[in-house]
């Protein structure tokens, strides 16, 4: 399988993950972006692997940062726990939004909990955000945006999809951007991400 290379240096490599695909390996799961990425790698003759940084979860696409090596994967995850790689979001999210930018301060299984956002465009039935999520717990956007009666079109998991009319095939959340100072060369990496093709469909399907 083809997955798309965004940022590539001897250190790190930054692909788009298509929604619909795990990031790591799960028992019993269909094949995950690393293993595929690993398995390329092989056939290429690379002796390497491919280390991730992090996650996005199953149903979420977009930009995930591989370390070549464990030492490097290391240092990256260090940026993450210290807060210090900017990451944003597109979201879809159904309804109207309003204030039109604000912050989500709503703890996730008794931990701090921080997601801000800002309207991009709001369409009949719902609503184009960007997304900063200041804190990573799992699922932390899809859960904030249902707490504040917003679920992300597509949801399956936190709301019910039968209480809305405008349907999705997918999730509609997209990792679309990533702002962080390498931890080896200290350059500063900015790495934005096109919205994927079935995304755009989606916002061609329903222009208003």
């Amino acid at each position: 399988m083809s997955i798309e290379t965004v940022f590539e240096d001897e250190y790190l490599k930054i692909v788009n993950k298509p929604s619909k695909m795990l990031t790591i390996p799960a028992r019993g799961k269909k094949k995950d972006l690393t293993s595929i990425l690993n398995a390329n790698l092989k056939k290429e003759g690379f002796t390497f692997r491919l280390h991730p940084c992090h996650r996005l979860d199953y149903s979420t696409s977009g930009l995930i940062i591989y370390a070549k090596g464990k030492s490097i994967q290391k240092k990256m995850m260090r940026l993450f726990k210290e807060n210090k790689v900017e990451k944003s979001y597109i979201a879809f999210v159904h309804g109207k939004v309003f204030p039109i930018r604000g912050k989500i301060d709503v703890p996730i299984e008794n931990k701090t909990a921080i997601t801000y956002y800002s309207l991009i465009e709001q369409r009949k039935e719902f609503a184009i955000l960007k997304v900063n999520p200041f804190t990573g717990r799992k699922n932390q956007i899809r859960i904030h945006f249902k707490r504040i009666g917003n679920p992300i079109v597509g949801e399956d998991r936190f709301a019910f999809r039968k209480d809305f009319h405008i349907k999705a095939k997918r999730l509609c959340l997209h990792a679309e951007g990533l702002k962080f100072i390498h931890p080896i060369t200290q350059r500063y990496i900015k790495i934005k991400s096109h919205l994927p093709l079935d995304m755009q469909i989606f916002l061609e399907k329903h222009p208003e």
